[in-house]
Parts: C-alpha cells; sequence; structure tokens
C-alpha cells in the first residue's frame, strides 16, 4: 500500500470514528463518507510562498463543507490506483515540469473518466510541453507586471456558484498574469480591466477566471492567489468554494 493510499484508510476511519477535527463540519451528518480532494503542490521552477496557506485554506473549506483535502507533492501519486480515489484534483501554483509521461497518461484517463480538475494561479505556468495540459487548463502563463497591484475585475458571468456572491466590478490586490495559447472552448467568468492597472498585455480580451468540460470531465482555473492574503479574503475564499462544489458536482 502507497503513501497516499494508506493516508486514505486512517482518513476515513478518522470520519467515522468521529475525530474531532473532522466531526464538526455539519456536513458530514449528511454524507457520512466525505469526498476527496488532491492538492498537488510540486515545483519545478518558481515556488509560491503562499502555497502553503493556500492548502490550510481548501482544508478550512473542506471540514467546513464537508470533504477532505489531502496535499501531495510526489508527482508518483499520479496512477490510476491513486487517482481513482479523488473526486477533485487540484492544481495549486505548480510550476513547470512536474509530471512524467506514463503520469501524464494516468491523469489524462482520470479526467477522461470523469475526474476533474481545478487550477490556481500558478498552474498555468507549468507543463508548457503537454499540450492537452494547456488545452486542460485553459491557457499558459507568458508574464506579468512588477509587484501586485490593484485592478479591477469585471465578472461577465454570475451564473456560476464561484461567482454568483461577487459584485459587478470586484476590485482586488493580487498578481495578474498575461496569458497565451487560450482555449477558445472555455467560458470566461471574469475579465481584467487593463485599464485599471499598468502591465496587461492582452487587451480587451483579458480572462482571468474560466472553467469547461473536458473530454469527460469538468475544469476551472482561476488566476488569482499569488499572495498570501488572498486566501484571508472572504470573496477570495468564497470564489474558491464555489468552484470547487462545481468540479465536485455539488452545483
Amino acid at each position: 500500500m502507497n503513501r497516499v493510499s494508506s493516508l486514505l484508510v486512517v482518513l476515513f476511519l478518522g470520519a467515522h470514528l468521529g475525530f474531532a477535527q473532522y466531526a464538526t463540519a455539519p456536513k458530514y451528518m449528511e454524507n457520512p463518507i466525505p469526498e476527496l480532494v488532491l492538492a498537488f503542490t510540486k515545483t519545478e521552477g518558481y515556488r509560491h510562498q503562499s502555497i502553503e496557506k493556500g492548502v490550510r485554506t481548501l482544508r478550512e473549506l473542506g471540514r467546513e463543507n464537508g470533504f477532505i483535502v489531502l496535499q501531495t507533492e510526489t508527482a508518483e501519486d499520479f496512477n490510476a490506483d491513486n487517482l481513482k480515489n479523488f473526486k477533485l484534483v487540484v492544481f495549486l501554483s505548480t510550476t513547470q515540469d512536474v509530471l512524467n509521461g506514463e503520469q501524464e497518461r494516468a491523469f489524462e484517463n482520470y479526467m477522461k473518466n470523469g475526474g476533474a480538475f481545478m487550477g490556481i494561479h500558478a498552474a498555468a505556468d507549468t507543463e508548457y510541453d503537454w499540450l492537452w495540459y494547456g488545452k486542460l487548463v485553459g491557457g499558459y502563463f507568458e508574464s506579468h507586471p512588477q509587484g501586485t497591484p490593484t485592478a479591477k475585475i469585471e465578472v461577465i458571468n454570475k451564473e456560476h456558484p464561484s461567482t454568483a456572491h461577487l459584485p459587478d466590478i470586484w476590485q482586488r490586490t493580487d498578481e495578474w498574469y498575461n496569458y497565451k495559447s487560450l482555449n477558445p472552448n472555455v467560458t470566461v467568468l471574469m475579465n481584467l480591466d487593463e485599464s485599471s492597472y499598468e502591465g496587461g498585455t492582452n487587451g480587451e480580451n483579458h480572462p482571468i477566471a474560466w472553467y469547461h468540460e473536458f473530454e469527460g470531465g469538468r475544469a476551472f482555473y482561476t488566476g488569482g492567489g499569488h499572495t498570501e492574503a488572498s486566501f484571508d479574503e472572504p470573496k477570495f475564499r468564497q470564489h474558491l468554494l464555489g468552484a470547487m462544489e462545481w468540479c465536485l458536482g455539488r452545483k
């Protein structure tokens, strides 16, 4: 039994035996077997300081909403036996080449069998030579302005649970990516107003969050999450939760 599989057994027993960390989640009474989410945080390039804060936030959201988040930086966990246990796989600010060919094929099969993917921030700075992944995530990182400017986000679709709570114009501070190789088949939820900050290069069409159905599975991406402070923002946390619940097929 490998490392992740062993941990799954412990977590399932803990949930059923009423460990305090999980028993306090009210929705566990409705769903006695929590859904499992894998947070993948391996980096082969720049490593964001916000990764660990992001993992803690995803775990908090899970405890409050009836799912369990496990973190891994081990690419070997991308195999059929492990992946079939997870309802959702989150790439949380991964960078560069994080999976080999066999692991890539395992993840492709996971998605084709109804899996779900969610990319946060530098997930777009990942696997440039894996074209399938580029279509899955929806676009690749190209550049970003210096620092973390405050910008205006145009919320153009409020029918999705990740944006239903947001104002028409959402002003926030983060590191704003410019993108290349954008997948035209995604549904854009939010667009950056480049007139509100300096350094944007995508023009009027500058998506910053989107979703799509992809080869049998569901995929969502959000460009926010560079700063640790992002994960303390109530609106951003709700944005993440809505995205995860959509990926889990709840909404």
